[in-house]
């Protein structure tokens, strides 16, 4: 057999595979697979699961099979033995999403996959749904022949953060036993530009509530003296950030610097989707600020709307703020100074309390082991590029429990959410030569590890 036989099968197995691609990320996209049952009911991250389940039973992977976390998740555990010697490589992917929030920003409907100038959008339709069918791509393509151990891993709350896998992984850490394991919840650094994601920042999220009075009071016979609540959480947040925009807790190291590959700041303000005019936040490279450094994020605020509001001054006020770690900075100490520095700036010694989240700690991959070469060599042959690396300013926070319960496993991190697909925000998209492309990569990259590419 010529020596470049098995790919260029895979390559065509997975392009002609790509219309049930589509039809099946339809299928999972339609479920509203939010954690959290006070916006959609549970039974559509349950009809996730399931679909979840099935497909990657169809896939090869006969031991497939739903465990109830701690925090009242279904984690998608599948396995398929590795011949005596041979490794085992772990797949992991969440069939969770983030809540669409308001959809009058979408074009289409959220829930339903659409494709618009050659991309499919939808919520999850990159992250992280796009990644489980990536792994279905492969996995087919593969059938039988591949002489590994594989491992399932599908999350079901990665979204919310709850912690219900990092604590399963800690509880029986013989189900996620592997030799490499191949995150799939990251992208490229562009369409079309292989790159595996070596750092991860962490988070350490809080709720702050600020109370002054008894009740509302009016406006007009008590504005001035009587303390605002909603005024007096405005003030403790503006504390967040310098002049420059640049996040400053007390406490916190802010002055870390990126020594990878740089992001330039016209590609982020594409990538961002910033406004013409509008100036970046911050005084450091993008890099820096994204991947080196912590980020502090205001994500919501519980005041009187505009519409419907009355001339009373609000008597409480409460905000949820997302922190992120980044390496070298210890998650919980940074929520500890996040929390200490919310109670020492809030003014007229208003009544404040802060509600912790849980946090995930920031993660570094190791670069130096065979996986990682073969991973590097597979990307090249399926894009025709040589692999690149970047920093990640999100968390994945079952990383830091892997390399915990696998101190010899090699984390590689990888997928198909790259910047235009915009994911948490409103009209995510996935570009589906991305999935098809990664997918190959992948099957290569197994390949490889089971010496078959060959």
């Amino acid at each position: 057999m010529p020596a470049d036989a098995r790919p260029v099968d895979v390559r065509s197995d997975i392009g002609s595979a790509m219309p049930r691609a589509k039809s099946e990320l339809a299928e999972l996209v339609r479920f509203a697979s939010v954690h959290d049952p006070r916006q959609f009911p549970v039974e559509e991250c349950t009809g996730a699961a399931q679909w979840v389940q099935r497909a990657f039973v169809d896939a090869g992977i006969p031991d497939v099979q739903l465990i109830e976390t701690v925090d009242g998740s279904l984690a998608v555990i599948g396995s398929r033995p590795a011949p005596p010697g041979a490794p085992t490589v772990l797949l992991y992917s969440h069939y969770d999403v983030q809540p669409p929030g308001d959809r009058n920003f979408w074009d289409s409907e959220p829930f339903e996959l659409t494709e618009r100038d050659g991309r499919w959008y939808g919520r999850g339709s990159a992250d992280c749904k796009g990644n489980v069918i990536m792994h279905l791509l492969a996995l087919r393509a593969l059938g039988d022949s591949l002489d590994i151990g594989i491992r399932i891993v599908c999350e079901g709350s990665e979204e919310m953060g709850t912690g219900g896998l990092e604590v399963l992984v800690e509880q029986r850490p013989e189900l996620f036993a592997a030799d490499i394991v191949v995150i799939a919840d990251t992208g490229n650094a562009r369409v079309g530009m292989p790159t595996v994601t070596t750092t991860l920042r962490g988070i350490a999220n809080v709720v702050v509530h600020v109370e002054t009075l008894a009740g509302e009071v009016h406006s007009g016979m008590y504005g001035g003296p009587a303390p605002d609540a909603l005024a007096a959480l405005v003030q403790v947040l503006a504390t967040l950030r310098n002049e420059q925009g640049d996040t400053v807790v007390d406490g916190l190291d802010a002055a870390q610097t990126w020594e990878g590959v740089e992001y330039g700041a016209e590609q982020f303000r594409s990538d961002a989707g910033v406004l013409d005019g509008v100036g970046l936040a911050g005084s450091s490279s993008v890099a820096d600020a994204v991947w080196a450094r912590p980020a502090l994020t205001i994500l919501g605020i519980d005041c009187p709307p505009v519409v419907g509001s009355a001339a009373a001054i609000s008597p409480r006020a409460s905000a949820r703020l997302n922190l992120r770690v980044p390496p070298g900075m210890d998650a919980q100490q940074a929520q500890d100074a996040l929390a200490a520095h919310l109670v020492a700036h809030t003014p007229w010694n208003a009544r404040v309390t802060v509600d912790r989240e849980a946090i995930g700690s920031p993660f570094r991959a190791r670069t130096d082991g065979p996986g990682y070469a073969a991973l590097s060599e597979a990307l090249e042959e399926a894009f025709g590029h040589p692999m690149g690396t970047a920093g990640q300013g999100g968390s994945i926070p079952l990383c830091t429990g892997l390399a915990r319960v696998l101190p010899d496993a090699e984390i590689v991190l990888m997928g198909v959410e790259e910047p235009q697909c915009r994911i948490h925000a409103p009209n995510e998209s996935v570009d589906p030569t991305e999935i098809e492309k990664m997918a190959v990569a992948e099957a290569l990259f197994l390949q490889r590890l089971a010496g078959s590419d060959s």
